[in-house]
């Protein structure tokens, strides 16, 4: 099966998705090889091979830690690199009002005030909670040109950075909810005045 980045633009023409803000241009880096046809998947949809110098991490665990600390599918995806399916994940259509941690380390990576639907079956936001927090290398895996991107403070594996998003960064996160856990606002407020 061929890949492409997300089958947006006749959805947007059409109305069908509701944010008129998502821009019509995707990077031309990402999109080096691709073509879109009806059916085909987005780029999101596939593994990420970049080679992440995990030596950095400020958070370092035995691969034996790892598995304990995560689930199988969270491993896969966290530690492994790998894809979870679109539309049949945790967070992809998930409205309520919080942040999003790292499921390796609990360092807080997005806001919900800065998720949107981006169409692809995976959770999608427009900027991180805070940049630094997040590692980002080129992935030049499957004959194609992609940003990974992943947590500076453990090395986990969230998922790829697109400039196709809405306004006011253009960004697209593509994240894999296995990468993540949720915290409502209320909790994210306890947790943050017990952790200053």
């Amino acid at each position: 099966m061929k890949t492409c980045l997300p089958l947006l633009l006749p959805l947007l023409a059409a109305g069908v998705l509701g944010f008129a803000e998502m821009k019509s241009t995707q990077n031309p880096s990402a999109k080096d090889t691709l073509e879109c046809a009806p059916g085909e998947i987005s780029a999101c949809g596939l593994p990420s091979n970049v080679v992440i110098d995990l030596s950095k991490a400020k958070v370092q665990r035995t691969d034996e830690e790892w598995r304990a600390r995560l689930t199988p599918a969270q491993y896969r995806v966290a530690r492994q690199q790998g894809t979870e399916p679109p539309f049949r994940n945790a967070y992809w259509d998930h409205k309520a009002d919080g942040v999003y941690f790292c499921v390796g380390c609990d360092t807080p990576l997005f806001d919900a005030k800065h998720k949107f639907d981006s169409g692809t079956g995976w959770p999608s936001f427009w900027q991180p909670l805070e940049k630094a927090f997040l590692g980002e290398e080129r992935d030049t895996s499957f004959g194609m040109t992609r940003i990974e991107s992943h947590c500076a403070v453990c090395g986990s594996h969230l998922g790829h950075v697109f400039d196709d998003g809405p306004r006011p960064t253009g960004l697209r996160y593509c994240i894999n909810s296995a990468s993540l856990k949720f915290m409502s606002r209320a909790d994210y407020a306890k947790w943050t005045a017990a952790n200053r």
